[in-house]
């Protein structure tokens, strides 16, 4: 990403319909306009613009059964939107865990993403205080807010949940699906 891009999302009504739109399935020109509290016409122009340059695509949602008039139109993120968020793994970290897979064997990427894993466990410990259920989940959701996850923190009944709505390991997900899973949990 883009180190100036988080910070000038304040500024830029483009950047704030990008970044909202990154973190739902999808939203209308409506809504867009009432979360980020800008005209319907600022934001349908903002968002032809972004569709016109490859970052958005739109789809019509058809009304429930019950319902009459127009679908609603839905803009989501494309491929190239999702390129201006972080990304962590990186062409050379698959090609050190592949040399390592060489040089070591077959369980030597594994051996090392569960090293790097165990530290950054011990590292969430460390930063995570004493506390609330509530409180300790909102210091995870920023720390992984830090580290590029795009993290929406939901309670509900004493539940907490944590949806991540990017994740800057995907190119390591994709390579070592399994074992990603597995340390990540």
């Amino acid at each position: 990403m883009n180190p100036q891009l988080l910070t000038d999302i304040g500024k830029s009504p483009r950047l704030q319909i990008v970044h909202r739109l990154k973190r739902s399935s999808g939203l209308s020109v409506s809504e867009l306009s009432h979360e980020l509290g800008l005209s319907y016409m600022g934001i349908k122009q903002h968002c032809l613009d972004l569709e016109k340059q490859g970052y958005l695509v739109s789809a019509r949602k058809p009304h429930p059964v019950n319902k009459v008039g127009r679908p609603q139109l839905i803009y989501t993120l494309t491929p190239k939107a999702h390129e201006l968020y972080p990304n962590a793994s990186n062409h050379i970290t698959l090609e050190l865990l592949n040399a390592t897979e060489t040089l070591y064997g077959p369980t030597a990427p594994e051996k090392l993403l569960f090293l790097s894993f165990q530290s950054k466990a011990e590292h969430y410990r460390q930063q995570i205080p004493e506390g609330s259920l509530a409180r300790r989940a909102a210091r995870l959701s920023s720390l992984r807010e830090a580290e590029g996850y795009m993290p929406e923190l939901r309670e509900l009944g004493g539940r907490f949940t944590i949806i991540e709505h990017h994740s800057p390991i995907a190119e390591l997900h994709q390579a070592h699906p399994a074992l990603l899973h597995r340390l990540e949990q």
